[in-house]
């Protein structure tokens, strides 16, 4: 159940016509009471249910407690709450309706259970299935203005309690963490300019890229500009900037004054000092060589995400806020710099896990988690400006599966904190990441001169029907933590890699058994995310180390040093063959 954040306005019978009208589209249907402050005007001032009773009438009736204020009438005295269902809801009938809005107005304090002298009038009325609309006037019958400091957050307490009763879906309370959404009036400004998004949205995503990106303050307004947007500075006496506001060209008021909206106004982690955080106390990590190819900072990349998401939750509460928070940061470079087939899942993955990078706890900038993910970042953009180089698409399969891991971490981390709100915001990125992964598998089946996978197409197996494969191999080799694997949040991200060790060679139930068998399972929280760690961990270290031979270097005679085996390893037999090799007889020198 959802209540709104309540909106005031002055015209009591304005509001009234439009609730009880059609609507802007024609959306309304059947409107009428369903409540009010005295259950005699539901039957004689509901124009769905008398036909002499009107709207200008009804108005009059809230507004007169007005009349009776000993303070000074405020400027605003009309108080509307929308409160609507979940999708999955059931539907509820009018009397549930009346409970709930009798609830609401009780949690805010306009109209307490059991006072009658400091009630307000009000009323409650449906014109859809799955919400309501309440209106009061604020003005007890006593003559005080009533006190509704902390409303918003009272009526989220009182609508968790009514979805328990009611049976509804459990949503979790809100925790000032979410972003402004666009207002009405928004909306319709953008629609009469032709406009795809309003320019809230657009400013959202244009300076949360650049505060992503920036290597420190004086690049993030430098970014600022090069998008083209309209950037004020606020100082202080001294000289300090202390704040900013961004404005769209072109998006200007009646009178014709710019817009302007500051970070926080966009969202909470987008204020100046929440920006700056990005910058101070930064822990270094050890980076690998210098890349040549894109291939290989993206390979770097990938390793840097395992690291981090190995680490994530490990340190105190505040170190991983930071890390979550970076982990955000990263999605949303890698969204501006991965490849055009993939590109669009993980602009969706960025945008569903901003949320989660905002966590309602202190964060800090500094860890070894959040050092790996900001070097992750600084080599995607050291890859942007390389060359292709060889085993590109390989090489994003291992950085999509890093960052979906890395994604898990975070999901765990959120459920361990009770933060439910973020859990299911990256739960949401996780989805995207897995669909990114099936693209670019399909990627590389095209790459290799096979017909690419369509609709309804059985060339190429789905991720669904990947899962059922490689079920078969975890049952083989683990059957007695099959459930666990096949049952955990990271189960995806296994299978994923097992058929990507396939294609690079490997056997995938051989080295299935080996990285099983390097530690043991038991203790582990997520089975399948440690094995996805170690089989990612061992081919990039084969990757690095000698090249496993191919078929046809297989077939070859057997070498002075002796061949790799599928796994990369040199089996016993073949350390027998070299040694009969040396000790043959030979004969003299000639």
């Amino acid at each position: 159940m959802i209540a709104k954040e309540a909106e005031k306005g002055s015209r009591t019978v304005g509001l009234l016509y439009y609730l009880w009208g059609p609507g802007k589209a024609n959306e309304h249907t059947n409107p009428h009471m369903v409540a009010a402050w005295d259950d005699r005007i539901i039957e004689r001032h509901d124009p769905a249910r008398s036909p002499d009773a009107t709207l200008p009438e009804l108005g009059r009736l809230l507004d007169a407690p007005m009349e009776w204020l000993e303070s000074r009438r405020p400027t605003k005295h009309v108080y509307h709450v929308p409160v609507s269902l979940a999708k999955t809801d059931r539907l509820l009938s009018d009397a549930e309706w009346n409970m709930v809005a009798c609830e609401i107005l009780d949690a805010v304090g306009i109209a307490p259970k059991g006072d009658e002298m400091k009630q307000c009038r009000w009323v409650a009325m449906r014109h859809a299935d799955n919400h309501m609309h309440i209106v009061a006037t604020l003005a007890t019958a006593e003559g005080r203005v009533p006190d509704l400091r902390g409303d918003w957050t009272k009526m989220q307490e009182r609508a968790r309690e009514l979805e328990k009763r009611l049976g509804l879906r459990q949503l979790a309370s809100g925790d000032k963490t979410a972003k402004q959404w666009p207002k009405t009036a928004e909306l319709e400004k953008a629609k009469r300019h032709g406009r795809a998004e309003v320019p809230r949205v657009t400013l959202q995503h244009q300076v949360r890229e650049a505060a992503a990106g920036a290597a420190d303050e004086a690049d993030f307004f430098k970014r600022l500009a090069r998008a083209g947007l309209r950037v004020n500075k606020r100082t202080a006496p001294d000289g300090a900037v202390t704040g900013y506001s961004v404005a769209l060209p072109g998006d200007r008021t009646a009178g014709g004054r710019a817009v302007w909206y500051s970070g926080s106004r966009l969202a909470p982690d987008l204020s100046l000092p929440r920006v700056r955080e990005r910058w101070g106390n930064q822990t270094a990590v050890q980076g690998g060589p210098k890349p040549t190819t894109r291939a290989e900072a993206w390979r770097q990349a990938a390793h840097h995400i395992n690291e981090a998401g190995r680490m994530l939750g490990h340190g105190g509460d505040a170190e991983g806020a930071g890390a979550v928070a970076a982990l955000g940061d990263l999605l949303t470079t890698y969204a501006v710099q991965a490849p055009s087939y993939v590109r669009s899942e993980i602009r969706a993955a960025a945008a569903a896990f901003e949320r989660a990078g905002r966590a309602p706890a202190a964060r800090r900038a500094s860890s070894q988690a959040r050092g790996h993910l900001q070097a992750a970042a600084q080599q995607l953009t050291v890859g942007a400006a390389l060359a292709a180089g060889g085993g590109e698409i390989a090489a994003v399969l291992a950085l999509v599966g890093a960052v979906a891991l890395a994604v898990i971490a975070a999901v765990e981390w959120h459920q361990a904190k009770r933060f439910h709100i973020q859990a299911d915001a990256a739960r949401a990125a996780g989805t995207h990441l897995r669909q990114a992964q099936e693209v670019t598998r399909g990627a590389a089946s095209a790459h290799k001169g096979t017909r690419p996978r369509r609709q309804g197409d059985a060339s190429k197996p789905t991720a669904r029907q990947a899962e059922i494969r490689y079920e078969c191999v975890i049952r083989s080799v683990l059957p007695e933590r099959a459930d666990d694997i096949t049952g955990d949040e990271a189960w995806g991200a296994l299978a994923t890699a097992l058929g990507a060790a396939e294609e690079a060679g490997y056997d995938p139930a051989t080295v299935l058994r080996e990285v099983a068998g390097q530690r043991e399972l038991t203790t582990a929280d997520s089975p399948a995310q440690v094995l996805t760690w170690r089989l990612q961990g061992r081919m990039r270290r084969d990757a690095v180390g000698p090249k496993r031979p191919t078929a046809a270097k297989k077939a070859a005679p057997t070498p002075t040093t002796p061949p790799r085996s599928d796994l990369g390893q040199v089996s016993e037999a073949q350390r027998a063959a070299q040694r009969a090799q040396e000790n043959r007889p030979r004969g003299p020198r000639r």
